[in-house]
């Protein structure tokens, strides 16, 4: 049985087009081709389910063989086989009308995969060969084995075969430009790539080259830690043990199963490329899901594997399809979940991970209002100057409450602003850490969700209860008809001249800070999203603050009467300076100019004050 002819397809071009455009990464021709003898195997299996085919035990395989000297490669299963009109069916008449509508269909994210279509995947073969033979036999009673050859062009010869054993054996002579797959290395590589998780074994040169079966396979119910951390360094070497994990299994309305890991965050991790490895039916598909994955989940690792994520589409499509929207929200749900666990059940493992995964929780709840609602009752904030202390909003409100009336005292730098928090402290008024680029956008957020709550810096205000009161600074002076207040603000005007400063005076409750800069909160919040609107544009933050002068401090309170006595008006002036630049370190680091001043100003003050001091002695 000899037959020629010309595979059906409404151009010549199509094999140009197959090697440049069928897929991104020329490897996966491998992946196709072992996929196929994968379904081959499935369906006969299936076949004998159906008691159309018998099966005596048989064991199933896929073998890969690799001749470096004839550079050859080929793929052989023991799987259903094809006769020759199957052949013709899926080979000769490729279902496209043209090769332009090929690309169109199959090409347009650079990036999508073709698992299934057999003709289609078979055709992968040609980006890395010049001429490819299929040697098969079908399992059907007294079929005749036939062999199909094609070079590269649109014609192909059919004939018989000496075949003896059913199934199908894809014999690929490379071409020139194809060198590297004639490393074992490599094919090993591609095998575990791709079809590591395949259920069948696959021989290369004779030994199985992967594993078969996939965690995500497995009921949670049978497994312990260990496996989960074994399978997380099988999937990334190197990599720290993971804070921790989610297994994923559900039937309906999709079918989906997967192990997902949130990482220990590395300096050098890439948190804006997805690290998820999508799989479908156990064949390696992609190395991220940034379609499917919700983007605040990006740092996850692990693998999905979904039959139903379309994957012949372009990614503006998986964006907008209806069953990727479902998983989504799946996957969103099933995180939420787990930090509820985690939370209820193993609170000191949940505080220690919070560092690592609290900005992507924020940054979740900000981008979706479903995820909000799910994980807002393990919304935890660190309390400042406790290391082990985390308040959820609540808690805060119940812990605070009757000193803060509803009020939520935050921080942005604890060391730099710990003499505010110092004063809130001493009144057992608790200050939550707030540091990350995101709590900017996230306290107006939740003052959103939450209108009777309001969020204020440390140094935004002072309550009343952190004041008490100085009958002394509100008496008036004879000789200049002023008040002590009145007086020592004048004293620092004069000595600042920076018109646009706020002068307030106010007895502390804390003696030791002799001032403290307040900026307003709402305009304070305002400039810092305009600046990261700006891309870090340099505002003046402090262009309208506050000096509040601390009369019950011992050293603004000497000040003044140093001031008084008319002794030494330049130590006067640089005390005042002194205390004003001590204040502006909770705010900003100094520039060099501003520090060289500082230090210069310091030894300047302290030689005079040794002076005054020898000439009282």
């Amino acid at each position: 049985m000899l037959e020629q002819g010309n595979i059906t397809v409404h151009t010549e071009n199509i094999f140009p087009i197959i090697k440049k455009s069928l897929y991104s990464e020329r490897d996966i021709f491998l992946r196709e081709l072992i996929a196929n003898g994968f379904d081959a195997v499935s369906k006969l299996k299936m076949l004998g389910y159906a008691g159309e085919f018998t099966d005596n035990n048989e064991d199933y395989a896929i073998r890969v063989k690799l001749d470096k000297e004839g550079r050859i490669l080929t793929v052989t299963d023991n799987g259903l086989g094809m006769t020759a009109e199957e052949v013709k069916q899926y080979i000769n008449q490729v279902a496209f009308s043209s090769a332009e509508e090929f690309v169109q269909k199959f090409s347009q994210s650079g990036e999508n995969q073709i698992i299934g279509h057999f003709g289609l995947g078979f055709y992968s073969a040609f980006m890395v060969a010049d001429r490819v033979e299929i040697d098969t036999l079908s399992y059907r009673p007294e079929s005749t084995a036939v062999r199909w050859e094609c070079d590269g062009t649109t014609a192909f010869t059919l004939d018989t075969s000496t075949r003896q054993e059913r199934g199908t054996t894809i014999t690929l002579y490379l071409s020139q430009d194809a060198e590297e797959f004639l490393s074992e290395t490599t094919i090993q590589e591609i095998i575990r790539k791709y079809c590591d998780y395949l259920p069948l074994p696959i021989f290369f040169n004779d030994t199985v080259a992967n594993k078969q079966t996939p965690l995500w396979k497995q009921a949670a119910s049978s497994l312990k830690d260990q496996d989960y951390l074994d399978f997380y360094q099988y999937m990334y070497p190197y990599k720290e043990e993971p804070l921790f994990w989610i297994h994923l299994n559900t039937d309906y309305p999709f079918s989906l199963q997967g192990i997902l890991y949130f990482p220990k965050l590395e300096r050098d991790m890439d948190l804006t490329k997805g690290q998820i490895k999508l799989f479908c039916n156990q064949v390696f598909v992609s190395d991220n899901c940034e379609e499917i994955i919700p983007k605040f989940l990006t740092p996850l690792q692990g693998a999905i594997d979904s039959p139903d994520i379309p994957l012949n589409v372009s990614r503006s499509y998986l964006q907008g399809d209806r069953t990727v929207r479902r998983i989504a929200d799946f996957i969103t749900k099933k995180v939420a979940d787990r930090l509820k666990e985690l939370y209820q059940q193993q609170r000191e493992h949940y505080f220690k991970c919070w560092t690592d995964i609290s900005v992507f929780v924020k940054f979740g709840m900000l981008n979706n209002d479903k995820f909000f609602e799910q994980a807002k009752e393990v919304l935890i904030f660190q309390v400042a100057g406790e290391t082990q202390t985390f308040r959820t909003l609540t808690d805060y409100q119940k812990q605070n409450q009757a000193k803060t009336d509803k009020k939520v005292y935050y921080t942005t730098d604890a060391l730099n602003q710990s003499s505010y928090i110092d004063l809130l402290k001493g009144q057992e008024i608790e200050v939550l850490i707030l540091d990350s680029f995101i709590d900017t956008h996230f306290v107006s957020f939740l003052e959103s969700k939450y209108p009777e709550v309001r969020f204020s810096r440390v140094d935004a205000d002072l309550d009343e209860n952190l004041l008490t009161q100085d009958k002394a600074a509100e008496l008036v002076d004879p000789r200049t008809q002023k008040t002590r207040s009145e007086t020592l603000k004048d004293l620092f005007k004069t000595a600042l001249n920076l018109p646009k400063l706020n002068l307030r005076t106010e007895a502390l409750k804390a003696e030791n800070v002799p001032a403290m800069v307040l900026l307003p909160e709402q305009l304070r919040r305002l400039k810092e999203m305009t600046a990261m609107m700006q891309q870090g544009s340099n505002l003046d933050f402090l262009e309208e603050h506050t000096l509040l002068l601390n009369t019950a401090n011992p050293l603004v309170q000497s000040l003044q009467k140093l001031e008084d006595s008319g002794r030494d008006p330049e130590l006067v002036n640089l005390l005042c300076r002194q205390v004003y630049d001590l204040a502006l370190m909770s705010q900003k680091p100094f520039d060099s100019g501003s520090l060289q001043q500082f230090i210069q100003r310091s030894n300047q003050m302290m030689t005079q004050l040794a002076a005054v001091r020898a000439m009282d002695g």
